[in-house]
């Protein structure tokens, strides 16, 4: 078909021209897609790299859906994504960000017709258990195809008719050449250094981490993808090494920094100063000089080495804590963060440390801005950012600033409302993306489509304050729950799924509950309230559908009546008492760290039915029942205000069935001969009970109680971290703080004991 080749052959030309890309989209049947795409694109002189990701062998290399993560930070001519069986929002931004300026993204997919309806792979994951894929929507494809209408740069041929129906050419003006850069009139790092810069902005971010050198320093760099972020810290990190600077890089895993490696390690091959480079133990990369040294590190190992610098990539994803201690812990640090990217938004890495840092350091920041792989005019850039929402963000900050909870109306935002308001849809996912890096294209499909989610939200003036993403989950049939039980995975039932097979609770997955995935405030609103006010919200809705005395469920969501609400999350001090604030009852905290949030997982429920009562305060007491071996155990660590927020929230009936002898050792502890060592059982049960019934006024003591009672550490252990000057300050504090647990709890003999140590 000469329109294909006649199409690649002009877009490629003005693409090369340009130093831009070009987008050319062909649809129809898959047979025919794939035939001329092959043709056209071996007819035209590609001299870089050129890839397939399809499950199918199309033209050049071909990469597996599954394995698109491989395109970051690599570069290509020509790539062809083929949406005929599945269409993966974060795959076609991978494929996008890999091409290089001058080439050509050639995206396949069935009929626009019939490709709108059609369900693939990625939509099957989009319908969890009980919902088929057939209830999976169908307006993040619409929106695609309407973005591909309208946008420049994008060529579109029917293959089915042979119609070119979008020419793709802009006839843009002649590229002017580029301005020579310029190092530094005075600059600390060779010149070298700078002249294996690409973009001015990139010399500036280098110069920035000059400032390195000084300790107490640190240099934040801020970019879109594609802007040379990594490569500027890579430069820097092996300017600094020839000083003579032990470096550690750090980031979420090896990958993310890679590209800071590979840049790192060609000025020091530029500068004659690479003397060793391999990994250590096969998983440790490094990078050696006369003097110094370049190494990686896990972000728990980053500060082990002692290192002068430390560089942080994708800084935002990692939690706010982890990037405290740190910065804490390294003389100088370079935090280089993503602000719009195809695995999540950094944005508010701004938002939730940046303060944080600027009370410790000087801080130098500096923005890239300028594209490196592609002229900065790049329409494709312009197109994947709006059809993938990458540039949405929450509504400015005047227009919400002062707001209060009462302000604030509340929204059920279904999500046809949500596809047909342009507005509305960037503010609403905007406020998703700043609170939680890992917000990604998938996710966008997810909240347009899929048939387990609802979304709600507090409006002011009709733009987002608080929006929470919702995610029906249970109900689930027999045969399921048997396989659970028996150790199968119920995909999108993650509360179900832990009660039934790790919690061994056969019966978990026959309520039904809606899990909080997101909830997200304006920064300019946050602690106002705003985001309890819409958990009351949610729950008076959900209460009101269910009441025997409601009126029958007017249809205005897909979701008949539930039985609880529900809370996964990274357990941290804060976030802890923000939920037990807000009524939902801890059931679990996971023995391991999750490898997002760096910290342990909590779930906690929120009844809202008979049912739901009856699931929350099993599992409430199941854990009750538990806690004390776990935290003595795997949950050692675990920070004690977590701990405190955790059994704060259990509510359950709370015994600690002592004998006559527990409590005259417990009683006789504080000013009297007993000891807690002599045995620390009836310790830890009364200060469990007290930590659940929340008797003390005093957090310091509840603190130490969990130290040492619950988390049973050392004497040494427990005074170092809680700031006594000797182990027996600790042990007589430990006794002062059981004196009003006894007068809660004690029996008649118990008080007996305890008032002969009592002064007179």
């Amino acid at each position: 078909m000469n329109t294909v080749r006649e199409t690649v052959r002009a877009l490629r030309a003005e693409a090369v021209d340009t130093d831009e890309r070009r987008l050319l989209v062909l649809h129809g049947d898959k047979a025919d897609c794939y035939k001329e795409a092959r043709s056209a694109i071996e007819s035209v002189d590609f001299s870089g790299a050129i890839a397939t990701v399809s499950d199918r062998d199309v033209v050049g290399d071909r990469i597996d859906f599954d394995r698109t993560e491989r395109l970051l930070g690599t570069t290509y001519d020509c790539l062809l994504v083929d949406c005929h069986d599945t269409c993966r929002p974060n795959a076609i931004g991978r494929v996008t960000g890999a091409v290089d300026g001058g080439g050509l993204l050639v995206l396949l997919c069935p009929h626009f017709s019939a490709w709108k309806t059609t369900h693939g792979r990625f939509d099957e994951t989009l319908a969890p258990p009980p919902f088929s894929v057939a209830e999976v929507g169908s307006r993040f494809k619409r929106r695609l195809i309407d973005t591909l209408r309208a946008h420049r740069g994008v060529a579109i041929v029917d293959i089915d008719t042979g119609v070119r129906t979008k020419r793709g050419l802009t006839d843009p003006p002649t590229r002017r050449p580029a301005a020579p850069l310029v190092p530094p009139e005075r600059h600390a790092f060779p010149e070298a250094v700078y002249e294996a810069c690409r973009s001015g902005d990139q010399l500036d971010a280098v110069y920035a981490c000059e400032r390195l050198i000084d300790d107490e320093t640190a240099v934040v760099l801020e970019a879109d993808r594609g802007r040379g972020k990594s490569s500027a810290a890579g430069f820097a990190a092996a300017a600094l090494a020839a000083r003579g600077s032990k470096v550690v890089v750090t980031a979420p895993s090896y990958r993310n920094a890679a590209e800071l490696f590979e840049r790192a390690a060609e000025v020091l091959r530029t500068l004659d100063a690479l003397t060793d480079d391999g990994r250590d133990g096969q998983t440790k990369p490094f990078l050696r000089t006369p003097t110094g040294e370049i190494r990686f590190r896990t972000p728990v190992e980053a500060a082990e080495d002692s290192p002068d610098v430390l560089f942080v990539d994708e800084a935002a994803a990692l939690p706010v804590r982890q990037l405290e201690a740190l910065s804490a812990a390294v003389p100088s640090v370079c935090f280089a963060t993503t602000v719009r990217g195809y695995e999540g938004a950094g944005r508010g890495f701004d938002v939730r440390f940046r303060d944080e840092l600027e009370t410790s350091r000087a801080v130098v920041d500096c923005v890239l801005a300028e594209p490196i792989r592609y002229a900065a005019a790049d329409p494709i850039e312009v197109w994947v950012f709006h059809a993938l929402l990458l540039d949405s963000t929450p509504p400015a900050n005047q227009l919400v600033e002062g707001s209060i909870p009462e302000d604030a109306s509340y929204e059920r935002l279904a999500q046809d409302s949500l596809a047909a308001d342009e507005n509305l849809l960037r503010e609403a996912f905007g406020l998703l993306v700043n609170a939680h890096y890992r917000t990604q294209p998938d996710d966008l499909a997810r909240l347009l489509d899929a048939p387990d989610v609802a979304i709600r939200a507090l409006l002011v003036d009709g733009h987002p304050v608080s929006v929470a993403l919702l995610a029906r989950e249970g109900g689930l049939d027999d045969d399921t729950r048997r396989r659970a039980y028996e150790g199968g995975r119920i995909r999108g039932n993650l509360i179900p799924d832990l009660l039934t097979s790790q919690l061994r609770d056969p019966e978990a997955g026959i309520p039904i509950g809606f899990r909080v995935v997101r909830i997200a405030t304006h920064h300019a609103v946050r602690a106002a309230g705003f985001g309890s006010r819409l958990l009351d919200e949610i729950e008076a809705e959900f209460s009101e559908i269910g009441s025997t005395d409601a009126d029958p469920y007017d249809a205005r969501d897909r979701f008949g009546p539930i039985d609880y609400l529900g809370v996964s999350y990274g357990a941290t001090p804060k976030l802890c008492s923000f939920w037990t604030a807000n009524g939902y009852r801890t059931v679990h905290l996971s023995a391991t760290r999750n490898d997002t949030s760096g910290e342990h997982s909590a779930v906690m429920l929120r009844p809202i039915s008979e049912g739901g009562r009856d699931l929350t305060d099993r599992h409430a007491a199941w854990f009750h029942r538990r806690i004390l071996d776990v935290l003595a155990g795997v949950l050692s660590d675990v920070d004690p205000d977590v701990v405190r927020a955790a059994l704060a929230s259990v509510e359950v009936d709370t015994d600690p069935e002592l004998t006559d002898f527990e409590w005259r050792l417990v009683a006789s502890s504080a000013g009297g001969p007993g000891r807690y060592d002599t045995a620390p059982g009836p310790f830890r049960r009364l200060a469990l009970c007290a930590l659940v019934d929340g008797i003390l006024d005093d957090p310091d003591a509840e603190r130490l109680l969990v130290v040492k009672a619950l988390q049973n550490r050392s004497w040494e252990e427990t005074a170092a971290t809680r700031g006594f000057v000797s182990t027996r300050s600790c042990m007589r504090a430990i006794g002062d703080a059981f004196r009003p647990i006894v007068d809660r709890y004690g029996t008649k003999v118990a008080r007996t004991e305890a008032d002969r140590y009592r002064p007179d």
